[in-house]
């Protein structure tokens, strides 16, 4: 295992990842992570070029090129794993100061007093500890949904423990340093090679999940689509009837609503759907589901509530509504909703619960909207 040629070919697959990376980044700026993925490659690059050239510059040069680009590519390497999943990125500025001093001591045992053992040990332990940091921050709460996280924080945790464990190789192969070498050389390029195609794996993941966020949700207001919320319903209402419950359905309607459109103009139309959406969510608990049927009609399914606990939430639904306009650039826009509810019956499609909330709903509209009007129920709640 000829050094040299290993470390040519990390430095060629480095480059070449980095500059697939950035290929994808140019054309994929709103994936979380990769401009940070890039540059790591990018400094693996540097660093690799460093070794390269340790017989041509001076050590302090070739300390700073490869003992800091490895070092930067680790660092790096972390940022992308928070900025993908949603976590802030580390301050620059809390790592600095630890990263130059890691730097100037590299140089101390390199030109003051040289101590390959020493420098071998700090060239593992600041990689290694940044490599398990990503694996910390890129673990997925749910491996089923997001598998390339998990294959990533694998290899970004196996990888760091092995950086952690290497001077204990060195020591136990000391007098096999040739083979030794190698074996790190070639561990090294494997596992980078394929925590670069798990880079690539996470950014088709990514994409992959905002098509179907695309897919499912109403680009306004950002709850389901009529088409994924008859798809969910179909599913709750499939989960209660295994437990011998009824599910609630409500349907609820902005009255007039094309009143609004028509006096205030289909812009503010838009923010008075939005802020009634946001108004709708704080009424309810997690794991209820909220989507738009299209214009100003919504649907809601209450997983596990009774009838009662459904009129509850419907009322506290109607009231708040009532209660508090929208505040737009134009002014405050009073609402009003009608409301209907009813029950799912076992067996039966989603189209026919939601149709039964529908006519409630209509026959609340009749009675002068502002309502709540439960299905086959005599009388209707109201203001």
């Amino acid at each position: 295992m000829h050094t040299p040629t290993l470390l040519f070919l990390a430095a060629l697959l480095m480059g070449i990842m980095a500059a697939v990376f950035q290929a994808v980044w140019r054309f994929n700026r709103d994936i979380p992570g990769l401009k940070a993925w890039t540059l790591a490659y990018a400094f693996g690059f540097l660093g690799c070029v460093g070794f390269l050239l340790r017989p041509q510059v001076t050590a302090p040069v070739q300390v700073l090129l490869a003992q800091g680009g490895i070092l930067l590519m680790a660092y790096q390497c972390m940022q992308g794993c928070r900025a993908h999943v949603g976590r802030p990125l580390a301050r620059l500025r809390s790592f600095l100061p630890l990263m130059a001093a890691w730097l100037l001591l590299a140089l101390y045992f390199t030109v003051v007093q040289p101590d390959l053992r020493v420098r071998l040990v700090m060239a593992s332990v600041g990689p290694g500890l940044f490599f398990l940091l990503s694996a910390r921050a890129i673990w997925p709460h749910d491996g089923r949904v997001h598998p390339a996280r998990r294959l990533t924080a694998w290899v970004c945790g196996g990888h760091g423990v092995f950086l952690l464990l290497r001077p204990l190789l060195f020591r136990a192969g000391s007098t096999h340093l040739e083979v030794v070498t190698g074996v790190v050389m070639i561990e090294s390029i494997v596992v980078l090679n394929i925590l670069g195609f798990c880079i690539l794996m996470l950014v088709n993941e990514h994409v992959n999940l905002a098509l179907r966020r695309q897919a499912e949700t109403d680009s306004l207001t950002g709850v389901f689509n009529h088409r994924a919320f008859l798809t969910l319903l179909g599913k709750a209402m499939s989960v209660e009837a295994r437990v011998d419950r009824r599910l609630p359905v409500l349907l609820v309607d902005l009255d007039h609503f094309k009143r609004v459109n028509d006096t205030w103009g289909h812009q503010i139309g838009d923010e008075v759907l939005r802020h009634f959406v946001k108004m709708t969510q704080t009424c309810l608990r997690q794991g209820d589901v909220l989507g738009r049927l299209g214009g100003e009609e919504f649907a809601i399914f209450l997983p596990q509530a009774s009838e009662g606990e459904a009129s509850q939430v419907a009322e506290r639904l109607r009231a708040q509504v009532a209660a508090q306009p929208c505040q737009t650039a134009r002014g405050p826009v009073a609402l009003s909703v009608s409301i209907g509810v009813a029950l799912c019956e076992p067996g039966e499609r989603p189209e026919a619960a939601l149709g039964r909330a529908d006519r409630a709903m209509y026959q609340a509209k009749g009675e002068g909207r502002n309502r709540v009007q439960i299905w086959g129920a005599v009388t209707s709640a109201s203001v």
